[in-house]
Parts: C-alpha cells; structure tokens; sequence
C-alpha cells in the first residue's frame, strides 16, 4: 500500500467528526489498485495516477465526500458517481456500512481509472 506520510500527518491533525470514515475510505482506495498514490494537494489528501483519480472534500460534516475530477470520463457503470458537471463526480459515504456496501464499486472506479491511464 503506498500510503504517504504526508498524508498520515495531515490525517492526524484533521478535526473532523468523519475522520474514522475518511481513513476508511484512504485505505480502501489504496488497497483498490498498487497502481495508486497519495498526496496533499488543495488542503486534501489527494488519491493520484498518471494524473488527479480524486480528492477528499474535507469540510464534510455529514459524510466522507470524494472528488472524482474527471469522474465522467472514467469507462463503466458508476452508479454511485454522482453529478452533472462537464468533468467532476462525486461519491459520498455516509458511515462505514455505506463505504462497505459502496466498496466494490469504489475498487472498480479506481481500477477503471488507472486501466484507462494505461491505454493511453
């Protein structure tokens, strides 16, 4: 897992009633695809191959939010993908049964993503 220490300073001092959640998340996508890094960027843990797979949106409260920045572009069926913008989805996880029972399109997002890079 290429987990970044960067990413685990910025985790420990993150002041977020979701930040269990988050660190769920971060290690699910990790775990998706060795293919993937982490870093910060824009304030935010930020998920990366060949190019910006997705960042967190670290001021939700409510939820674990994720920005997908070309979210639309990634090939498959993303139910879960949410939004209408030109590039950008998200995918949100309300608590940790939501993250479970959205786990394995997370895999399959992140996957498509970098199988994509790849054909390039």
């Amino acid at each position: 897992m290429n987990r970044s220490s960067e990413v685990d300073a910025w985790l420990a001092n993150y002041d977020n009633p979701q930040k269990e959640l988050v660190a769920a998340v971060r290690l699910a996508i990790l775990g998706a695809d060795d293919r993937v890094t982490e870093c910060v960027k824009w304030q935010a843990p930020t998920f990366v191959y060949k190019g910006n797979i997705a960042s967190f949106f670290p001021k939700a409260k409510k939820h674990a939010s994720l920005m997908f920045h070309k979210g639309a572009s990634i090939p498959g069926d993303w139910p879960s993908l949410e939004g209408d913008a030109k590039d950008g989805r998200s995918m949100k996880f309300a608590d940790a049964a939501d993250l479970a029972a959205k786990s394995k399109e997370l895999v399959g997002v992140v996957k498509a993503w970098c199988d994509q890079q790849d054909a390039k």
